[in-house]
C-alpha cells in the first residue's frame, strides 16, 4: 500500500490547461498504468471505487484531455484501464518532478542577507556572518533583502587545498562532525560560524583522509543555490 504525503502538489500544464496533482492522484494513475484497473488501484490506495472515478474526472475536465481509457469487462470483473498518452504524459512529469525532489530531499539552509548587486556579472552576494556568497542575479530581488539560501549537501565539494575552477564560492572551514548514512559520509564543516553539510563517497572520503578537527576547503556553484525571500 503506498505511503501518500497529501502535502506534495505537482503543476501539471498541457496547452492553457493546468492542474494541482497531488500525491493521492499520481499513486492513482501510477497503480492504473502498473495494474491495469481502477479498482485494483483504488483499493491499493484504500479508497473506493466512485472516489477514484471522481479524481479522474476532475482532472481530465480541469486538462480537457482524456486521461484514461477503459474497456469493459476484464478478469475480475469491474473492466481494465490504461493511460491514454496524454495521461503517461503526466505520470512522466511527475516522475521527473518526484527524482528532483529525491534527489535534493536534504539541504543547507542558510538566512542570509543581499548585500551586493553585480548587473555586469549577473551576480549578487549574500551575507551570513562574515560569510559572503556569490549566487545568481534574480531581478526581483534588492540590497537589504532577507533571504533563505538552500544548497543541496550533495552539491558542496570538499577538497584539501584550494582549487582554481570555476567554481565561484570556496571557503577554508573544519570538519567537526562526520557521520556514516548508508554508503555515504556526511561533513558538517564549520566556515566561520556558518555550519555547511557535505555528502560525499566513502571511497572519495578515503582518498582525502578526511577525520575530524581536519581543516579543508569546500566549494559550491552559485547556480546550485535556491533562494527563497523572506521578507
Amino acid at each position: 500500500m503506498a505511503n501518500v504525503n497529501t502535502s506534495v502538489e505537482y503543476r501539471i500544464t498541457i496547452g492553457e490547461y493546468s492542474f494541482l496533482l497531488d500525491e493521492k492522484k499520481y499513486f492513482l494513475l501510477d497503480y492504473i498504468n502498473n495494474l491495469g484497473s481502477i479498482r485494483a488501484a483504488a483499493n491499493e490506495l484504500s479508497f473506493s471505487y466512485r472516489t477514484a472515478l471522481n479524481y479522474i474526472k476532475k482532472m481530465e475536465s480541469s486538462l480537457n484531455v482524456t486521461v484514461i481509457e477503459t474497456q469493459k469487462g476484464g478478469s475480475g470483473g469491474g473492466g481494465s484501464a490504461e493511460l491514454t498518452e496524454e495521461g503517461l504524459k503526466i505520470l512522466r512529469e511527475c516522475k521527473k518532478i518526484n527524482a528532483i525532489m529525491e534527489l535534493h530531499r536534504e539541504v543547507n539552509e542558510l538566512e542570509a542577507e543581499l548585500v551586493d548587486i553585480d548587473y555586469p556579472k549577473g551576480v549578487m552576494k549574500i551575507r551570513m556572518k562574515a560569510l559572503d556568497i556569490t549566487i545568481p542575479l534574480n531581478n526581483k530581488y534588492k540590497i537589504g533583502d532577507r533571504l533563505l539560501a538552500l544548497i543541496s549537501y550533495d552539491n558542496i565539494f570538499i577538497m584539501n587545498s584550494p582549487q582554481k575552477s570555476s567554481i565561484r564560492n570556496n571557503f577554508k572551514g573544519k570538519i567537526v562532525e562526520l557521520i556514516l548514512i548508508d554508503d555515504m559520509i556526511r561533513a558538517k564543516v564549520d566556515v566561520d560560524g556558518v555550519m555547511f553539510y557535505s555528502d560525499i563517497t566513502l571511497s572519495a572520503s578515503k582518498d582525502l583522509d578526511l577525520i575530524l578537527g581536519q581543516e579543508v576547503y569546500i566549494g559550491f556553484k552559485a547556480l546550485a543555490i535556491a533562494t527563497l525571500k523572506l521578507n
